[in-house]
């Protein structure tokens, strides 16, 4: 997700709508329970924080903090998380992370889980 990419990303409902969105994508036990939310928890921090910082609040990546995604769709999320954004930095993640996984990361950062994640031990 490249910085000035914020066009064909808006949807009605705001942060509200997020919040809903985000509440049906990811039950509590979706993605294979806490197991699996701890590595797609400890993703977002390695994977995702290299480029969009390790608190997610933005480096060579934009922010993916709720805040910073208020308005885009979870369809246009889940484009970018899979195909990523051509002439960007932004990777394709299809065919290395499920669609359900997809999902799951989605709900993380639109519940605000991503917010602050957390540091690794010896961190």
């Amino acid at each position: 997700m490249g910085a000035g990419h914020g066009g064909g990303f808006r949807t009605r409902g705001g942060p509200a709508a997020l919040w809903l969105i985000a509440t049906v994508m990811l039950p509590p036990a979706a993605a294979g329970g806490a197991d699996r939310m701890a590595v797609l928890q400890a993703m977002l921090r390695n994977d995702c924080g290299a480029c969009h910082g390790l608190t997610l609040k933005g480096g060579l990546g934009p922010a993916l903090t709720p805040a910073a995604l208020a308005g885009r769709s979870a369809a246009a999320l889940r484009a970018v998380i899979r195909d990523g954004r051509p002439g960007t930095a932004m990777p394709p993640w299809q065919g290395q992370v499920s669609d359900a996984d997809i999902d799951a990361l989605i709900g993380i950062l639109l519940a605000g889980g991503g917010d602050e994640i957390p540091a690794q031990p010896g961190d």
